[in-house]
């Protein structure tokens, strides 16, 4: 990777010096928008969402998101003190991509075709299905997402997953509106609400902190959608999408994104994906 770096590098140089500096400019510029020749990265990453992508504090990031971006920006050629994450909500993912305030999202963002329509999405690299997370007290009560009518189910902000109940499955659950998951964690434990419904490896990681302080959650194991979790990338670079695919494929293909899946969800009793997934196109 280093070798190929310093190979466009030169070539680069060469073309500036023949081009002269009205065209340098230009093809600096041209350079400097792609993920796939950057020497940092800014990875924006979810920091509510246990066992995905979490941080506690100022302590570090990590979950199973944090280390496919970091395994991904490694593939890139960029690793250590230059990747650097930066939050997001799912309210805010699509406007920093757009205003550059980073490169490339790695947040359980599901890719959508109204999402689409603002950025581009690299992968997936893993399709999560939506299911229903419940108190155990509750477990006999809600069997599946039509159980959830009347009842108190949480809304994350610019998320699909109470749309997809409400609206696109006609079910009147009563929202209860939250900035992220790990809020409505402590609503659902708290009694303030009834059910959690997102994707099975969030809400794997939402039980298994639970279970850590002494409280009993259930997955209902009803789960009715695929979310395609993709790298989110600015529209523009196809050059830095298709790299990202390159580096995803690679990251099956070597073992790598089996040993993550099974390090952060191995004993959540959720049935692992292990194949690489079929692609979106970058175009």
């Amino acid at each position: 990777m280093v070798e190929v770096r310093a190979r466009r590098t030169a070539a680069a140089a060469a073309a500036l010096t023949m081009l002269g500096p009205a065209a340098a400019c230009g093809l600096a510029d041209a350079g400097e928008t792609s993920v796939a020749t950057k020497d940092r990265l800014v990875i924006g990453v979810n920091a509510d969402q246990p066992g995905v992508g979490e941080r506690e504090g100022d302590g570090p990031y990590k979950g199973f998101d944090i280390d496919v971006a970091k395994a991904i920006a490694g593939r890139l050629g960029v690793a250590g003190k230059n990747v650097a994450f930066k939050r997001v909500y799912s309210a805010t993912r699509e406007k920093m991509l757009q205003d550059g305030e980073v490169d490339l999202v790695v947040a359980s963002y599901s890719v959508t075709p109204e999402r689409k329509v603002k950025v581009a999405f690299a992968g997936p690299y893993y399709v999560a299905h939506q299911d229903v997370l419940v108190r155990a007290s509750d477990a006999g009560k809600i069997r599946s997402i039509h159980d959830l009518k009347g009842r108190r189910l949480c809304k994350v902000r610019g998320s699909v997953s109470f749309p997809r109940i409400h609206d696109e499955q006609g079910v009147a659950a009563l929202p209860v509106e939250e900035d992220g998951y790990s809020a409505c964690l402590t609503d659902l434990v708290e009694n303030r609400l009834d059910a959690v419904s997102t994707d099975d490896l969030i809400l794997a990681g939402l039980a298994g902190k639970a279970a850590a302080n002494g409280r009993k959650l259930t997955i209902v194991n009803a789960s009715f959608t695929d979310e395609p979790y993709g790298v989110g990338i600015r529209r523009s670079d196809v050059d830095g999408c298709e790299a990202v695919n390159k580096a995803i494929t690679g990251l099956y293909q070597d073992g790598t994104m089996p040993q993550l899946l099974k390090r952060w969800f191995g004993n959540t009793g959720l049935k692992l994906t292990t194949t690489v997934p079929q692609f979106e196109g970058c175009v």
